[in-house]
C-alpha cells in the first residue's frame, strides 16, 4: 500500500518530478515530461506498478527527513541500531537526460541497505526488456531497461542481480562510505545517456537552488515557509515553456475509495493571476514573463475556443480516459488521464486573462502589444457570452449553470482592462466596457444575491453558498464592508467551515454530478483569511493561517485538500494552487503589519525594483 500522501516528498528538475515516500521507496515518477507515462506508479497501485526503494534492511528503524537549505535536494536520514545512514534524492536541473540520483552515505557504524527497483512503463503496464552492459571504468555496472522509445540506464557500484522481475543489490555502508546510483532517461533508438558524476552533479544543483532562492526578495515573517513553497512552484513548472503545473500527479483523490480523482498534470488558467502576482511580488521577475508568454501562446487562436487547462508546452488535445489495471490510490477508482474539464465553457478564466494583463503592466514586464491585441479580442468574444451560463471553476459535470463566481470573474475582465487603459495610456472601447462592467455588475447583484439569506449563493436561484464567493470582496467587486459581503462571509462560516477549515461547496447536497464526499479546500481557506484582513479581523486571519501552517507535512508541502475526520491530506500533491494561497495570504499579512491600508489592492503588484 502506498504511504500517505503527506509522507511524500517531491524532487525535480523542472521537466519532470518523483514522489520519494519517507521508507526510501520513490512510488511516482513520469518520464521525460511531467505528463508523460509513469516508470515508477505504486503510487496509484503496488510494487507491481513500479517503484525504486533504498532503504536498511533492519525491521526497526528510526527515519528522519529534510530538504537541505533552500533547495530541492531531499536528505533521508536512516537509524538502525548497528548505525545510520543517509539517502540523498535529487535531480540535477536541465541535464540534456532528465535523471534521478541516490547516493547512500554512511553516517556512523554500518548499515546493511537493500535496493530494489521495479521498472514498469506506461502507468505500470509495460515490463521492460532489462540487460546488464559492460562494466564501465572504475568498475560501475550499467543496466539498460527498453520498452518502446523508452530506456532507462542505470549505473552504480552496487552489486546487481536480477529476482522475478525486479533488480535488486544488498550492499553495506560504514561511516564515510558512500554508494551511488544514478538513473538517467533516453529514447530507446538514441545512444546510452551519459555517465553523470554524482557527487559533482549534486554540487551543481545545490548551487543552482541556492542562486535561485537568493533571488528572492521576500525577508517576511515566513521567510521559511514562502521560499519552500516558492521551491515548490519553480519545481511545478516546466521550464522548456514556462507553463505551471497544478500538480505533478494524477488521480490522487479528493475523498479516499472515492471516484473524485482528476489529472492535475496540466496548467490551469484559473491558476494564472495569482501565480503571476506572488512571483512578481517574491522578485522573480524571469518566471512571472515566462509565465506570461506561456498564458499568451496557449490561448492564441480563435477566441471562442479558449480552453479552461492546456498542457506544460500548451496542448489542447487533453481527451480524458481511465486506466482500467492500475487500482488507484488506496482502492480510489477510476485512474483517469488527461481532463475531460478542458472542453467545458468557464468563464472565469477570462477574468484571470485580463487580471494577468494587468498584473504585468503594474509589475512593468515587457509590454507586449500583440498580447494586449489578443487580450482585447477575447473581451470582444467575452461581450457576447457573459450572460450565458457555464460549468464554474470547480467545473461540475451536471451541466451548466449562471454560476456567480463565473459572473464576477467576467466583470473583472471588463474591470481590469478598463483600468490597464485608464493608468497606462492603453487604447480600447473603454466606454463600452464600462457598460458592459455595469450591466454585469448590476445582473449579479439582482440575480445572485438571495436577500432572505443575507448572502450571495453559488449560482442564481441557488439556496446554496461557495467558497468561491470570497472572490467578491478580493477582486473588489464589492467592498468587505459591504453587508451584502459581510452576509456572504457569515452564511460561509455557518455553512462550509468544517473543523476551523473551509468547503468549497457542500458536496452532499449540491447536483454537481459526481458521487459527494471530500475534504477541506486548502485555497479557500486561505482566501477566508484573505477576507477576514480585509473586514479589519485581523486576529483572526492570524489564527486561520497559523492553523493552515499546521498542516503541511513536514517538509512544508501542501496537497489540495485536507480530510479533518482522518486528519491527512487528500488530492493531488504537492498542489500549486494551495502554494500560491499561502504565499499570497502571508504577503498580504505583512502587508498590512507595515500599515498599509486593508483592501482589493492587496492584490496588486507592488512596482518592479528599478534595479531590475
Amino acid at each position: 500500500m502506498p504511504s500517505k500522501i503527506e509522507e511524500y516528498a517531491i524532487v525535480g528538475d523542472c521537466q519532470s518530478a518523483a514522489l520519494v515516500g519517507k521508507d526510501g521507496s520513490i512510488d511516482w515518477l513520469c518520464w521525460p515530461r511531467f505528463d508523460s507515462g509513469s516508470c515508477f506508479g505504486a503510487l496509484l497501485g503496488s510494487v507491481e506498478n513500479g517503484r525504486w526503494k533504498i532503504a536498511p534492511v533492519a525491521e526497526q528503524v528510526l527515519i528522519e527527513r529534510q530538504y537541505r537549505e533552500s533547495t530541492l535536494i531531499l536528505e533521508t536520514r536512516f537509524e538502525t541500531e548497528e548505525g545510520v545512514a543517509t539517502v540523498i534524492d535529487f535531480m540535477p536541473v536541465r541535464e540534456e537526460n532528465s535523471s534521478v540520483i541516490r547516493i547512500v552515505r554512511g553516517e556512523r557504524g554500518k548499515v546493511a541497505m537493500k535496493m530494489e527497483m521495479s521498472l514498469r512503463f506506461d502507468y505500470g503496464y509495460s515490463i521492460p526488456w532489462v540487460t546488464r552492459l559492460d562494466d564501465e571504468p572504475g568498475g560501475t555496472q550499467v543496466l539498460r531497461g527498453i520498452a518502446g522509445p523508452n530506456m532507462i540506464a542505470l549505473r552504480t557500484k552496487a552489486p546487481l542481480r536480477g529476482e522475478n522481475m525486479h533488480t535488486v543489490a544488498d550492499f553495506t555502508v560504514c561511516k564515510g562510505e558512500s554508494v551511488d546510483f544514478v538513473m538517467s532517461y533516453g529514447l530507446s533508438h538514441l545512444p546510452l545517456p551519459a555517465a553523470i558524476d554524482a557527487e559533482q552533479s549534486l554540487q551543481e544543483t545545490e548551487s543552482f537552488w541556492k542562486d535561485w532562492t537568493g533571488r528572492g526578495t521576500y525577508r517576511g515573517t515566513w521567510k521559511n515557509e514562502v521560499e519552500r513553497s516558492l521551491i515548490t512552484l519553480k519545481a511545478l513548472t516546466y521550464w522548456p515553456t514556462g507553463g505551471i503545473l497544478a500538480a505533478p500527479t494524477t488521480s490522487l483523490p479528493e475523498k479516499i475509495g472515492g471516484a473524485r480523482n482528476w489529472d492535475y498534470r496540466l496548467c490551469w488558467l484559473r491558476d494564472a493571476s495569482f501565480s503571476l502576482w506572488v512571483l512578481m511580488q517574491a522578485g522573480y521577475y524571469e518566471e512571472a514573463s515566462d509565465w506570461q508568454n506561456w498564458l499568451l501562446r496557449a490561448v492564441a487562436g480563435s477566441p471562442d475556443q479558449l480552453q479552461t487547462m492546456y498542457g506544460v508546452a500548451g496542448e489542447r488535445d487533453l481527451q480524458e480516459r481511465e486506466v482500467p489495471w492500475l487500482p488507484g490510490y488506496q482502492k480510489s477508482r477510476p485512474v483517469r488521464i488527461g481532463n475531460a474539464a478542458s472542453e467545458q465553457l468557464q468563464l472565469d478564466v477570462y477574468g484571470e486573462m485580463s487580471a494577468v494583463m494587468h498584473h504585468s503592466l503594474r509589475g512593468k514586464l515587457p509590454k507586449n502589444d500583440k498580447g494586449i491585441e489578443l487580450f482585447w479580442v477575447l473581451l470582444e468574444h467575452l461581450e457576447k457570452i457573459w450572460h450565458e451560463p457555464d460549468e464554474g471553476i470547480w467545473e461540475v459535470r451536471s451541466g451548466r449553470k449562471h454560476f456567480v463566481h463565473s459572473k464576477v470573474m467576467a466583470w473583472v475582465a471588463f474591470d481590469r482592462a478598463i483600468k490597464s487603459c485608464e493608468q497606462f495610456h492603453i487604447e480600447g472601447p473603454v466606454e463600452r466596457w464600462r457598460t458592459v462592467r455595469e450591466q454585469i455588475h448590476a445582473e449579479v447583484c439582482e440575480k445572485g444575491f438571495n436577500p432572505s439569506m443575507g448572502s450571495f449563493v453559488q449560482s442564481y436561484g441557488s439556496k446554496n453558498v461557495d467558497a468561491n464567493l470570497l472572490m467578491i470582496p478580493k477582486s473588489g467587486f464589492l467592498p468587505a464592508s459591504d453587508p451584502r459581503v459581510r452576509g456572504t462571509v457569515e452564511a460561509i462560516e455557518r455553512n462550509l467551515i468544517r473543523d476551523g477549515f473551509v468547503m468549497r461547496y457542500d458536496t452532499e447536497e449540491a447536483d454537481d454530478g459526481l458521487p459527494p464526499g471530500e475534504g477541506v479546500f486548502l485555497p479557500c481557506s486561505f482566501w477566508l483569511a484573505d477576507v477576514y484582513f480585509l473586514q479589519g479581523r485581523e486576529s483572526e486571519a492570524r489564527e486561520l493561517f497559523e492553523r493552515l501552517l499546521n498542516l503541511q507535512n513536514d517538509l512544508g508541502l501542501y496537497s489540495e485538500e485536507y480530510d479533518p475526520a482522518s486528519r491527512r491530506q487528500v488530492g493531488n500533491f504537492p498542489q500549486a494552487f494551495t502554494h500560491v494561497a499561502m504565499i499570497h495570504t502571508a504577503l498580504a499579512i505583512d502587508h498590512v503589519a507595515h500599515a498599509a491600508p486593508p483592501g482589493p489592492e492587496l492584490q496588486q503588484p507592488a512596482e518592479k525594483p528599478r534595479s531590475q
